[in-house]
């Protein structure tokens, strides 16, 4: 039996028997939590005399484990401990880095459930969608242990002229990356992308965002049994306002997961500072269901596209492109389909949707909501409140009538809401696609070559076809980001670590023909020789 079915039969014994009061579900969470942590203080490495600050959790509504608040001076010795670790972990060859990915990868499959427990702690979502964290990271920590040598060697290029010139083009770490994670992943954003930089020789010093810090923390203990330094990744809990300016002067690369208005903010202080940065943000993703679509099957994975985590997704579906033949079919089915959807703050695996990660989220996706029906959208489904399931629950939620002017139209929502429009040829389905000023992910369902057609003629970073995200989110050796506001940089890919490193060309000149005047020749003679040369290697095809 594999490491994850042996997981997933421990899940499904569990459960059988999965408490039924928050109180229970609480203490269980916090039992797993610490199965990870003993004492926090030290797994952070701050001093004992640090506040507390609590959260309180989505999925029980009781205060969870308090996280102590790193100050400023804190980061200052973070950056120290992590640029010192730094320098001996860049020393290390690519197979001791690949033996901690895989020893990471698998004591994340041993201790996924405890790991769930604490991700659906803090963040409400259903076991199934933290169970796609837990994959993510095991695919994340698995592809770079595999391919890290390849991404590290030395690379032989052409030179300035042919074997005349030896050139290689080597790369190293930048060094000290900062990394602020969101709150809607917490281990997948929150540690996958530390993972490609600790992996391509650099120390990590991570924000966790403020509402989901317990999940990092446990994930940094596993990292740490792993046999990882633990200055190589360093946490500073403690508020964006407080934190992030000094933490991007701190380092030499950002890495951000977030809104677009944040990261406009933190791309301006990166590039004050000359330092490179990666951002994925938001989206206002389409979904176009063409006219030879299986319907039943677009119907499904729209709700696996827009449902998952409650909408809280970058990459998920927010706009639904019907074509007119099959509109009301699809409607229909849809329709009956959410409905049926079962909402609830539960460890149970059979949840198909948890509870929204907070007050302020909820009031979010709500304003849009009430904000569309008063300009006249009306909803087929949801549109409304659960209190009944959680304070934090809201309704899966398809509108019909949504017109420009209302703000759920063009401004990502970030919860379970979907726009549904009709649409009579491709041309207009493209053009509605595109007409945003987001580019992350978009989804395309019919007939394959059809749907490939279409999906040329998207303006989205990820494509897929048949499926919501995860086809392309799971796609670890393709890059994977946002086109126009939806963000700079990639994640996944050999792009996903080199953006890491820095590369440096060496290149090594024949002693015997420099590339300067040789044999008395003057300047205007050599221009000449030298001219006829580039011109031969022109016709002969060089390259």
């Amino acid at each position: 039996m594999s490491t994850v079915e042996s997981t997933l039969e421990t899940e499904t014994s569990q459960t059988t028997e999965a408490p039924a009061s928050a109180s229970a579900i609480h203490r269980r969470c916090e039992e797993s939590f610490h199965h990870f942590v003993k004492d926090i203080y030290e797994t952070v490495n701050l001093p004992a005399d640090r506040p507390l600050r609590h959260v309180k959790s989505p999925l029980t509504s009781l205060e969870a484990t308090g996280v102590p608040q790193a100050t400023l001076e804190d980061l200052e010795d973070a950056v120290a401990r992590a640029k010192a670790a730094q320098k001996r972990w860049a020393k290390t060859p690519a197979s001791v880095r690949s033996q901690w990915l895989l020893r990471l990868h698998d004591l994340l499959w041993k201790n996924a459930a405890e790991m769930m427990d604490i991700i659906q702690w803090e963040s409400g979502k259903s076991r199934y969608h933290a169970f796609d964290e837990i994959q993510d990271v095991a695919l994340n920590s698995r592809y770079y242990a595999r391919t890290l040598s390849h991404v590290l060697r030395d690379e032989r290029r052409r030179g300035a002229f042919p074997v005349l010139t030896q050139t290689t083009v080597m790369y190293a770490p930048k060094g000290l990356v900062g990394v602020i994670a969101p709150w809607n992943y917490p281990l997948a954003m929150g540690i996958s992308d530390a993972i490609a930089a600790i992996a391509a020789g650099n120390a990590v010093v991570t924000k966790p965002d403020s509402n989901t810090p317990l999940t990092v923390i446990a994930a940094k203990a596993l990292m740490v049994r792993a046999g990882l330094d633990p200055d190589l990744f360093t946490i500073v809990p403690g508020r964006g306002s407080v934190i992030g300016t000094p933490l991007i002067a701190s380092v030499n690369y950002m890495m951000f997961t977030g809104s677009t208005k944040t990261g406009r903010s933190i791309a301006a202080q990166a590039g004050e500072n000359l330092i490179g940065v990666s951002a994925e943000l938001g989206g206002k993703n389409p979904m176009i269901v063409l006219a030879d679509a299986n319907v039943d099957a677009a119907v499904k994975g729209l709700i696996r596209g827009a449902f998952s985590n409650g909408g809280q997704l970058c990459v998920s579906i927010e706009r639904l492109y019907v074509h007119d033949s099959i509109y009301e079919e699809f409607k229909q089915k849809l329709v009956a389909t959410v409905e049926a959807m079962r909402i609830e703050a539960s460890l149970d695996w059979d949840v198909d949707m948890g509870v929204m990660v907070s007050d302020d989220q909820l009031h979010t996706v709500e304003t849009q909501v009430n904000d569309a029906l008063d300009k006249g959208a009306f909803p087929l489904v949801g549109a409304r409140r659960l209190p009944e399931v959680a304070p934090t629950a809201y309704a899966p939620t398809i509108l019909e009538g949504v017109k420009e002017g209302m703000e759920v139209f063009n401004h990502e929502t970030f919860g379970p809401v979907v726009s549904l429009y009709r649409f009579h040829t491709d041309e207009q389905a493209i053009a509605l696609a595109n007409d945003t000023n987001y580019g992350l992910n978009s989804s395309i369902w019919g007939n394959p070559s059809h749907a490939f057609a279409v999906a040329r003629q998207i303006e989205t970073g990820t494509v897929n076809i048949n499926e919501g995200f995860t086809a392309a989110w799971g796609s670890m050796d393709a890059p994977m980001g946002g086109w126009k506001e939806s963000g700079i940089g990639r994640r996944h890919g050999i792009e996903g670590i080199r953006k890491y490193m820095e590369a440096k060309t060496i290149a090594v000149q024949n002693r015997a023909v420099p590339i300067a005047p040789i044999l008395g020749l003057s300047k205007q003679q050599y221009a000449g020789v030298l001219t006829f040369a580039l011109k031969a290697l022109r016709w002969l095809r060089f390259k």
